[in-house]
């Protein structure tokens, strides 16, 4: 057995891990929802916050950038609905207060924070979040239509948590495996032909 493996299993950990990593969110129409964003090492006095829908033009649903927020470049729909939990952005929290939410708001949101030098169309930014929100009408939230019990999203990440373990215990075997068989290595015998005489 190579490294060659070793390296593919690695490889295929990594990105179940990362695509188990984005978060589902579930709420009914009419309330208020906190899409969380937690910023890491986030130095810069006055970062830009960025949380964008992929499927919208204009894309955000919020940007604050110099301390406040900017309406020129927001998706209508969300003017007068969106907020910061903490415009200070203490500890990095830069999440997002999305109230009186309809069905409309259904989709995949992405946080992201850059520095306010950095221009966006220079380099875009991997998100720092993923939040996919799944909006139903008042009493149908974990129904279908059809009155069945429908997964909420946590069977989801529940397995793909699951995948992420069993790809690193199937890691660690291969590892040890490498690793014993490196320590283990047979040495070929030799003897003279008068010693294996005096064998048989």
């Amino acid at each position: 057995m190579t490294a060659v493996p070793a390296s593919l299993c690695c490889a295929v950990l990594l990105l179940s891990c990362v695509f188990a990593d984005q978060k589902i969110l579930t709420a009914e129409t009419r309330q208020t929802v906190i899409l969380p964003c937690q910023a890491q090492n986030n130095n810069d006095p006055e970062p830009v916050v960025e949380w964008s829908r992929a499927d919208l033009d204009p894309e955000y649903v919020l940007l604050f950038r110099d301390g406040h927020f900017d309406p020129v470049k927001q998706h209508p729909s969300f003017k007068n609905r969106v907020d910061l939990q903490d415009k200070e952005m203490k500890d990095g929290d830069v999440s997002l207060i999305l109230k009186d939410v309809t069905t409309n708001d259904a989709g995949t949101y992405e946080c992201r924070i850059r520095k306010k030098s950095t221009s966006r169309a220079v380099l875009r930014f991997e998100p720092i979040s993923i939040i996919a929100l799944r909006v139903f009408p008042p009493g149908q939230v974990g129904r279908s239509n059809d009155g069945e019990d429908e997964d909420d999203g946590s069977a989801g990440l529940t397995a793909g948590l699951s995948v992420c373990a069993g790809l690193l215990v199937v890691v660690a075997a291969v590892v040890g495996l490498l690793i014993y068989r490196y320590k283990n290595r047979v040495k070929p015998v030799t003897c003279s032909l008068s010693e294996m005489s005096e064998l048989f």
